[in-house]
């Protein structure tokens, strides 16, 4: 699991200052990724604390407590875009664990389910720790070495997501839900001071007036359809991913028929992908300095299909954590994908842009498949989620395939 991360800090080749800024926000995306899985498996099961909701009720305020910060996310991430080719991508990921220090210590404070999905969005508005730390990285980096980073730092909010569940699932049952809160909003406060005091970025402060416009930017890259395909990959990826995560504990939950700890086996089923993509996703890194990263992509779009259909039959939740295992080895090759594609084929200069929009059409993707998987599991059944985001990998599949043709030709 760690082996490709202390290759990276241990590499001779590499700054010790550049070693030491990759270590504190590895582990910085790591807590996030943490504070994140610890809590939102749980989320519904915390709103039907607060009130006897019905089931469709239940399921859209869980939806829409996703939904919100994603759609909070859409909308201001360009301006947080801007800002940080501006100032700088530090000060954006300080930005991000200050405000969610305070956001998440407050879920932990409410007795409405409305005040959640409120906190939420403002949650949404000011994140982007992970994003932003990633473009601190891409900006850092040679372009040979860009896979195995982008690879890395994606284990970092795996290896995050991975014990999340496990370690809020045991928190709750002991503590309850609201300390779980508090818990994890102590953590981001420290990868607040982390941040602040153990990162070093080579960056110049950029005035306003000298910025170069994003459409002259966009007009001088060779290839704007692969660009606007990687932000599309991204929606769809994200919509899919994000489908089942709402409602992963009401699942559980059925699928137990409402007896056992429905808490600690949700944080197990909801920690399976993880566990794939720890197996291959630094492998997988390395393959894409060699091969590419669009045939990586293209690998991990086709086994994220083929791992969907068979969800749709599941009638325990260990059937479904062990599709959700292989989910994960699938989703190592989609995301870091699409970012290193980006990383290759923009100028440093506009890192901070385009990964603000690759991030705006990440947030739209996951409150689309938030809301979709909410609905649709609350209008048919959990398991029909399953078949539409195996449409949504087949989908993209087409779009990779009708861009990806023209640049064989043009080779």
């Amino acid at each position: 699991m760690m082996t490709g991360v202390m290759n990276m800090v241990a590499d001779p080749e590499l700054p010790a200052s550049w070693r030491k800024t990759f270590m504190t926000l590895w582990l910085g995306c790591f807590m996030t990724g943490l504070n994140f899985s610890m809590t939102m498996p749980f989320m519904a099961l915390y709103i039907e604390t607060l009130h006897p909701y019905g089931k469709f009720e239940l399921n859209l305020y869980a939806g829409l407590a996703f939904a919100v910060t994603y759609l909070a996310q859409a909308i201001v991430s360009p301006l947080w875009g801007n800002l940080a080719d501006q100032k700088g991508r530090k000060l954006m990921c300080l930005r991000a664990s200050g405000v969610m220090t305070f956001t998440i210590f407050a879920v932990g404070l409410v007795h409405h389910a409305w005040t959640i999905v409120l906190l939420r969005f403002v949650q949404g508005a000011f994140s982007g720790y992970i994003n932003n730390a990633t473009a601190f990285m891409a900006g850092e980096t040679p372009h040979n070495r860009s896979g195995a980073v982008m690879a890395n730092m994606m284990t970092a909010n795996v290896t995050g997501n991975l014990l999340g569940p496990l370690v809020g699932g045991l928190l709750a049952g002991f503590a309850g839900y609201r300390v779980t809160f508090f818990v994890c909003g102590a953590m981001m406060g420290i990868v607040f001071l982390l941040t602040l005091f153990n990162t070093k970025e080579h960056f110049t402060p950029i005035p306003a007036k000298k910025m170069k416009p994003m459409k002259e930017i966009f007009a001088q890259l060779e290839n704007k359809q692969l660009i606007i395909a990687m932000f599309i990959t991204t929606l769809f990826i994200q919509s899919a991913l994000m489908s089942i995560a709402p409602i992963v504990s009401l699942l559980v939950k059925s699928l137990m028929h409402g007896t056992g700890n429905v808490s600690f086996v949700s944080g197990v089923v909801a920690a399976m992908p993880g566990f794939g993509t720890l197996l291959v996703a630094s492998r997988l890194g390395v393959k894409m300095d060699k091969i590419g990263p669009l045939k990586v992509l293209v690998f991990g779009l086709v086994a994220a299909m083929v791992v969907f259909l068979p969800m749709y039959f599941v009638t325990s939740p260990w059937s479904l954590g062990f599709w959700r295992f292989l989910l994960g080895i699938a989703n190592a090759a989609l995301l870091p994908a699409v970012q290193t594609v980006l990383t290759v084929s923009v100028p440093r200069e506009a890192f901070g842009r385009i990964f603000s929009y690759n991030q705006s059409f990440q947030a739209a993707g996951a409150m689309l498949g938030s809301m979709m998987g909410s609905l649709i599991s609350g209008l048919f059944n959990y398991q029909a989620v399953f078949l539409v985001t195996a449409a949504l990998m087949a989908l993209n599949l087409l779009l990779i395939w009708k861009v990806h043709r023209p640049l064989e030709n043009e080779k």
